[in-house]
């Protein structure tokens, strides 16, 4: 049992990540893109951690405020992180032809970068407990995992839109769409950070902004299936 428990407990970490990507490849109904670009995109947005995890490291040598590094520094550093993955290897590539493509590989990136994070925090806890880790890996399933596809998610509908609008307009929506991103990750940061000391964070947390972001991202896969098939 001890030799097969590290390899159950890393098979629960991978799986959220996993499943998600999935979950948002097959929402793309109509014309779903290759499933080797989506697992490239998902593998690029792991690898990307590294140089995230070096930014925040560094920048945080200048920054005491655990607030401010988890509610402002960390969503800025990962969200553009993930941005960059997409800009770079997906939007030029000829199979992103749809406005829901730039949802798709936006939550494959971020998903990618969540899944190594939540190795991370899921073998931090088993470090004190398998229990602990069995509780974060379920904890982080529900909410973290899924919430880092649907911050990505603002910002690739944004991505989707610019492909197919005139070029003049193209820079103002990508960049709206990422700053929305950054700073609805910043505010799930900020009120996970808050629920220690503040009860009515966490039920802000849970009754509004959850429900909330996936509200915003089932509205706006619907709007770019509509714009992709009109």
């Amino acid at each position: 049992m001890v030799a097969v428990e590290p390899l159950l407990i890393l098979a629960l970490a991978l799986a959220p990540g996993v499943f998600w990507a999935w979950y948002f490849y097959r929402r793309d109904r109509f014309e779903p893109e290759p499933a080797a670009m989506v697992v490239k995109i998902f593998i690029l947005g792991l690898l990307v951690t590294f140089p995230v995890a070096f930014t925040e490291g560094f920048i945080g040598l200048f920054i005491a405020s655990p607030i401010l590094m988890g509610a402002v520094v960390a969503p800025m550093v990962e969200e553009y992180g993930k941005f960059a993955v997409v800009r770079r290897f997906a939007c030029q590539n000829t199979e992103f032809d749809e406005p829901m493509d730039g949802i798709v590989y936006a939550a494959a990136a971020a998903l990618g970068l969540a899944t190594f994070e939540n190795v991370l925090y899921v073998f931090s806890a088993y470090l004190t407990s398998p229990s602990l880790a069995f509780s974060t890996v379920i904890v982080r399933a529900i909410f973290s995992v899924p919430g880092h596809a649907l911050f990505a998610g603002v910002w690739g509908y944004a991505l989707g839109q610019a492909r197919f609008a005139p070029a003049e307009k193209r820079p103002s929506l990508i960049r709206r769409g990422l700053v929305l991103g950054m700073a609805l990750h910043g505010i799930f940061n900020l009120l996970l950070i808050s629920a220690e000391i503040i009860a009515y964070a966490m039920a802000a947390f849970i009754l509004v902004l959850t429900p909330g972001l996936w509200m915003l991202a089932n509205r706006n896969i619907r709007r770019a299936l509509r714009k992709g098939h009109r």
